[in-house]
């Protein structure tokens, strides 16, 4: 039986959880959702709540915050992580599309 804490996405933690998890402030979580930089689901009482994977987000945030970087800044830098991992996707498909059109039977001259 697969339980909801097993899901890394599964939106189970609240804004001072992660706060207290992560020793930030609530303030703090609340700017990176407005900003973009990470938005957690909802619930249906329209309070965040963070996912295992947010949070992992969240901590990546906050060491490249120490480092000097703007919010601004490490959204896009988020944003490329996503568009990197799509395009590598969509090689890692196609390659492996490739490598059945050669190996069927029939197929060379």
């Amino acid at each position: 039986m697969k339980l909801p804490i097993d899901d890394e996405h599964a939106a189970l933690f609240t804004v001072g959880q992660v706060a207290d998890m992560l020793n930030v402030q609530q303030a703090f979580l609340r700017r990176i959702d407005h900003q973009q930089v990470v938005s957690p689901q909802r619930s249906t009482g329209g309070q965040r709540r963070y996912s295992r994977h947010e949070i992992g987000r969240i901590q990546e945030v906050v060491i490249m915050m120490d480092e000097g970087m703007t919010l601004p800044a490490i959204r896009r830098i988020i944003e490329l992580q996503h568009e990197l991992a799509q395009v590598t996707r969509e090689r890692d498909e196609l390659a492996h599309h490739l490598d059945a059109l050669r190996s069927a039977p029939g197929d060379r001259p």
